[in-house]
């Protein structure tokens, strides 16, 4: 009867088994070992009964796993997924891109399915979620990168070429062979391949979705540069018929460094200086742009500053302005 305890029950129990009557589930805490995302199997290795895992308060992220809180990142996503990676499977393309740190031209929305490479032999996953895909055993090199196991960062370049164009192939390149610290989000270890690696890696891997584009994108690779902005401006300025300016070219006085410009034509004293959001924000940054500006102006260099609104409308003034500078020269 309703509000009678059974003879032999605990308190625990007996709220327990009231709990139950009424239709309640109560919600033990679970196994610190689990962490935030675990396997449904983990969990009732750990003791954990399958209704308390199926608890309200718990979410599905992917098929056969829990998580404590709803993934709002991709980093979030990705470990949620890790409990369910076998140890032959890895991620790629975007995903291993995005692990990487390198500059894709799509921002991360929760849509963007993970992607898993499996080797030939083995069944690729088939979940919501989730694109698996199967390659080569001689293609995967695995890697562990923020916490994640994932393939290295050229084959994470050749498994999302499909769907690049040849500038945002160039920018993900002069991503990969650059040695520059202050890269944004770029992954461990500068550079993360050489421009010989990544030809000889090409030759290796033969026809495959987007090779052609790597292909043309190779001879284009410049080294030394510090963001994908300035791969854009060198890609628009070639694009435009004139003649492609030098990368972060250091500018000295009497033996004094002077400053580095983002690009630069030494030989007419015409710099180009792109300006990102970080150096409006930064204070500091911002003083040291002028005082950078000032020191090549009084050494008779013409500094052209833009910002993304310069690439934004195709890079037409910017174009004519470079072009003014240049006949000014003489």
């Amino acid at each position: 009867m309703p509000g009678l305890v059974p003879i032999g029950c605990g308190k625990s129990e007996a709220a327990q088994g009231i709990a139950e009557a009424v239709g309640v589930r109560t919600r033990s805490k679970l196994p610190s070992r689990l962490g935030d995302s675990f396997r449904v199997s983990a969990a009732h290795a750990a003791g954990v009964g399958r209704s308390r895992g199926d608890a309200d308060d718990l979410h599905r992220p992917f098929r056969g796993v829990r998580s404590t809180t709803v993934p709002s990142t991709f980093s979030a996503l990705v470990d949620c997924y890790r409990p369910r990676l076998a140890a032959e499977h890895a991620f790629v393309g975007r995903s291993a891109a995005r692990l990487w740190g390198l500059p894709l031209p799509w921002i991360w929305t929760p849509e963007e399915d993970l992607e898993i490479a499996v080797p030939l032999h083995l069944s690729a996953p088939r979940i919501t979620g989730v694109r698996g895909r199967r390659l080569a055993a001689r293609k995967i090199r695995y890697w562990t990168v923020r916490g994640a196991r994932t393939v290295d960062a050229v084959a994470a370049l050749f498994t999302c070429a499909a769907v690049l164009t040849l500038v945002e192939t160039v920018v993900i390149l002069d991503a990969l062979v650059t040695e520059a610290d202050n890269y944004p989000e770029l992954g461990p270890g500068r550079p993360l391949a050489s421009i010989d690696e990544i030809a000889n890696r090409l030759q290796a891997w033969g026809r495959f979705p987007g090779s052609g584009t790597v292909r043309r994108a190779i001879p284009l690779v410049r080294e030394h540069v510090e963001s994908p902005k300035e791969t854009e401006t060198r890609l628009l300025i070639r694009s435009a018929g004139i003649a492609e300016p030098v990368v972060q070219y250091e500018v000295y006085d009497g033996g004094r460094f002077v400053a580095r410009p983002d690009l630069s034509y030494p030989e007419l004293k015409i710099a180009i200086e792109y300006e990102g959001d970080g150096h409006r924000r930064s204070k500091e940054q911002w003083r040291v742009d002028i005082r950078r500006q000032r020191d090549l102006e009084d050494r008779g260099w013409i500094v052209i500053r833009l910002t993304q609104a310069d690439l934004d409308d195709g890079g037409a003034a910017l174009i004519a302005r470079l072009r003014r500078a240049i006949a000014s020269r003489g």
